[in-house]
């Protein structure tokens, strides 16, 4: 019962009511956007022609292309939350290659296992209060959890966001170049 009585603190001058049981409000908000970003990208991926999925058609290289920048969305997320679990900071560059992830079925795959990466790190917190623990980031740096899940999903919204305006832009273009040469 005294689980969900607050509790005061008094530090310095100020008093603190903190909560001393296990509310997860600020969890399942995260939890619910990093679950929307995972359905958007796998809803990019099986929307776009697998032509122009890395495809450059505005740019010189395919770091410019649709599905490069899902991936990167997902590297985001990936690298963050194999730091959270096992303190592994690998860059997933290498395993993400175009070459790699060659079809949508492969890259709907790999965001399956990202998706299963980031829950395992998600059930690692007991309550909110985890959030404010610090953890070592591969630059050294201490953060709390909440910051570094935050940066995670605006960078990884960042990047679903430029797949995003490439393919509408794309899309165009190909749709154009298929009714020229019909």
């Amino acid at each position: 019962m005294t689980d969900s009585l607050p509790a005061t603190v008094f530090v310095m001058d100020e008093v603190v009511s903190v909560q001393t049981h296990s509310e997860r409000t600020v969890i399942e908000s995260f939890d619910t956007e990093f679950e929307r970003l995972h359905a958007r990208s796998c809803k990019l991926i099986e929307t776009t022609p697998f032509e122009i999925l890395y495809g450059d058609l505005h740019a010189n290289s395919d770091s410019a292309s649709v599905g490069v920048f899902v991936l990167r969305s997902a590297g985001v997320v990936e690298q963050t939350c194999g730091g959270i679990t096992s303190n592994l900071w690998d860059d997933p560059f290498e395993w993400t290659l175009p070459e790699t992830l060659s079809t949508s079925a492969r890259v709907i795959k790999y965001l399956s296992e990202v998706e299963e990466t980031r829950k395992q790190a998600f059930a690692c917190f007991a309550g909110d209060g985890d959030l404010l623990k610090k953890i070592a980031t591969p630059s050294g740096d201490m953060r709390p959890l909440i910051s570094l899940l935050l940066d995670t999903l605006v960078r990884a919204l960042g990047f679903q966001g430029r797949a995003v305006a490439l393919l509408a832009t794309v899309s165009q273009d190909f749709l154009s170049d298929r009714q020229q040469n019909s």
